[in-house]
This record gives structure tokens, sequence and C-alpha cells, in this order.
């Protein structure tokens, strides 16, 4: 496709189906945006977030990177997280990773990607950390597991920033939670990691990184997980 009439077309026929159905919706959505949810998801072109909980325009504010990342140091992330909370006042904040994440794979393959190896940078201090576990599975499970850790860790990050902190310091109701799409099926699922208060980041986020560390080595595994893979305090 040389152009891009085809999008236009396309969006020309959305936008009358919407007002086909709520014939003031747009005229709403100008005067103000409210969404509940701030969404931080994978850049992937298979994990749109409106599309896959079925809500309109409006009702989730959206941030993507490649790998769904939260650092410290991302100043578009964290201004969008700030204006999210403050301005906004979103009441929940979503971390979305997906199964076959091409940056986990990215980080696994253990070859040089060029200019995003900067950027997977931290995700691959992730796995490094937690390499006795992930080398037990194979490399489908394997994916899935840092799949997991991953959505876990970029959660901690989130509410170890200065910007929710600050919100729960101040009263404000804010809940970050954890979640994984599967592309394979469409389902999103929930890994049980839901955080609203100060007190509740380690024992949280401890409990999250077992379960999903449980599920990976099989729901009929007797084996508790051993003291020692559990990751320390924060």
């Amino acid at each position: 496709m040389s152009d891009l009439s085809d999008l236009l077309v396309n969006n020309r026929r959305w936008a009358a189906e919407i007002v086909r159905s709520r014939p003031d919706f747009f005229e709403e959505l100008a005067r103000q945006q409210t969404p509940q949810y701030l969404w931080i998801g994978c850049s992937d072109s298979r994990v749109p977030a409106n599309q896959i909980v079925d809500l309109l325009p409006g009702a989730i504010f959206v941030h993507r990177n490649v790998a769904n990342q939260v650092h410290h140091a991302d100043l578009n992330c964290l201004s969008v997280l700030h204006y999210a909370v403050t301005a906004l006042q979103v009441r929940h904040i979503i971390v979305c990773g997906h199964y076959h994440c091409g940056g986990v794979r990215a980080v696994l393959e253990e070859v040089d990607h060029g200019l995003i190896d900067n950027w997977l940078r931290s995700l691959r201090d992730l796995s490094l950390r937690h390499a006795e576990p992930l080398a037990a599975l194979p490399l489908p499970q394997r994916m899935d597991l840092l799949c997991e850790l991953n959505v876990i860790e970029q959660a901690r990050h989130v509410c170890s920033s200065t910007v929710v902190q600050q919100a729960w310091r101040a009263g404000q109701e804010v809940t970050v939670h954890g979640l994984i799409y599967g592309v394979h099926d469409g389902l999103l699922r929930d890994l049980d990691l839901r955080i609203s208060r100060l007190d509740e980041i380690e024992p949280h986020y401890r409990r999250a990184w077992a379960d999903s560390l449980q599920r990976a080595a099989g729901p009929t595994s007797p084996n508790p997980i051993p003291p020692n893979l559990i990751p320390p305090n924060l």
C-alpha cells in the first residue's frame, strides 16, 4: 500500500458506527477525559489496550513501549504516570505484559540486536537475577515465566516511583495491578498482584513471584519454592 487511503476509509466507517450507536459520544469525549485506568503495556501490535478489554476511547489512559518497561529514568513513562495519577486521578494502574513477547525473546536469545539491547538491559538483568529457575525450564516455558516475572518487576517499579508513593502518602486511592495477555487465545490473566499501600509492596511482590514460579514448575509439582529462590526483601 503506497498511501493511507485504506486506513482513512476504515476510520470513517468506525466513526460512523460509533455515532449510530451513541450519537453524542464524540461530543462528550471532546469535553473531557475521565479514565479510571492507566495501562502500561507493550508496543506489540497484537496487544491493543482498549480492544482486548472491550472499552471505548476515553476509558483507558495508555502508555506503551517495548516489553512494557518502567525505567526510573524514563521521563516519558514517568510523565504519563504523573499525569494519570495527579491530573486524571486514575484509580487503577495496570502493568500488562504478554506471552510470546519479542523483547523477552531477544533477552533470552543472548545475541546482538543492536540499539534495542540498551532498552532491554534491565530486563536482561532481571533474567540474570532469576537464572536458576529459568534455566530449569525448556525455552517456551522459560519465555512464559520471564514474561510474567517482567510484569511483576515493572509493577514493583511503578509502586516504588515517587509519583505513586506520594499519592499513597496523601491518602489517594490507587491500586497497581499485574496482568498478562495471551496472544494465542486473546485472554487476560491476573497475576494476583494488587498493591494499594506502601506496606503491601514487599509481601504482595514476593507472593506473586512465588506463584509465578510455582505455575512454571507445573500444577502437580509437589515441591515448594526453595527459600533461596525467593527474591530478597525490598
